[in-house]
């Protein structure tokens, strides 16, 4: 009962920290050390981070439905008059090319094989915890330099395809150095650009599907199953958790930029970076 509990935890962590700019790896990494599963494999763990990061992204999925949905019926919206063209909404898909051209560095990153690379470099809390204060001060600055200014770009639509891969470059910073944060980099790139903050924010939901859901099943199809009945059970809850989590939290987000900045999550990040730094200075652990 007790690793339910654990995993309904590390659900609403990941469901909350997934869609805000200020790291899942960054809390996890701190929550593993508190909330560590008590007798699992390392390849358990490994599966249970993938499986919660999955029901975060269907949260976009259900949520976003029908802006990323390409087919349709409705007359004018296809490419063509008639035909199977005329079945593809114009709009939503060019919008699906402008999400796979910005994910083509990650894509080049993780054929190169540099994601293990990178995860076995930089995947410490020194790291991390550097990442969340670098990051969180970025916020900040970038906020600042950018009070008062008009943006250039306020619809999804209006993001062109250099853009698109300018923003795809900057998510590649959260795949090289964990506690960057995936949501964050790609919001400070966009913002930096001159997208507005909610276009930013729903940009990045989208550029979050096939990223994620590419980066979850490819972990799944090395990994597999085999958990037996109680892992399997404790792996379902946690992504269950993540994703009706995610479902309030992407929402949230969405209302709170109308009227702030990212400035206070800068802050948060600085704060959270210091806090992962004392703990594991006090606690003796080692930084790799």
């Amino acid at each position: 009962m007790i690793e339910i509990i654990k995993a309904i935890i590390f659900g609403i962590v990941e469901g909350i920290t997934e869609w805000l700019p200020i790291s899942s790896t960054g809390h996890l990494i701190l929550f593993e050390k508190i909330f560590a599963f008590k007798n699992v494999s390392e390849g358990f763990w490994s599966m249970f981070e993938v499986v919660i990061q999955l029901g975060a992204i269907l949260a976009v999925v259900v949520l976003f439905w029908n802006s990323i949905f390409p087919f349709t019926n409705k007359n004018g919206r296809g490419f063509k008059e008639s035909g199977i063209l005329s079945h593809l909404d114009k709009e939503i898909t060019t919008l699906w090319f402008k999400i796979i051209v910005a994910c083509i560095p990650a894509v080049i990153f993780v054929v190169l094989g540099l994601d293990d690379v990178c995860e076995a470099m930089f995947y410490n809390y020194f790291c991390v915890a550097i990442a969340l204060i670098v990051f969180g001060v970025a916020f900040i600055v970038v906020e600042n330099w950018n009070k008062g200014r008009r943006p250039v770009i306020t619809t999804v639509a209006e993001i062109g395809y250099n853009s698109a891969i300018i923003i795809g470059l900057f998510q590649l910073l959260a795949a090289i150095v964990p506690g960057t944060s995936r949501s964050g980099a790609t919001i400070l790139g966009a913002l930096l650009i001159g997208i507005s903050r909610g276009v930013a924010a729903e940009y990045t939901f989208y550029l979050a599907i096939p990223v994620m859901l590419g980066a979850s099943l490819l972990k799944i199809i090395k990994g597999g199953f085999g958990f037996g009945v109680m892992g399997t059970v404790t792996l379902t809850v946690g992504m269950v958790v993540a994703f009706v989590v995610s479902l309030f939290v992407i929402k949230f987000l969405l209302g709170y930029i109308r009227k702030h900045d990212f400035k206070a999550f800068g802050y948060y990040r600085i704060v959270l970076g210091v806090i992962v730094l004392l703990y594991f200075f006090i606690s003796g652990a080692q930084a790799v």
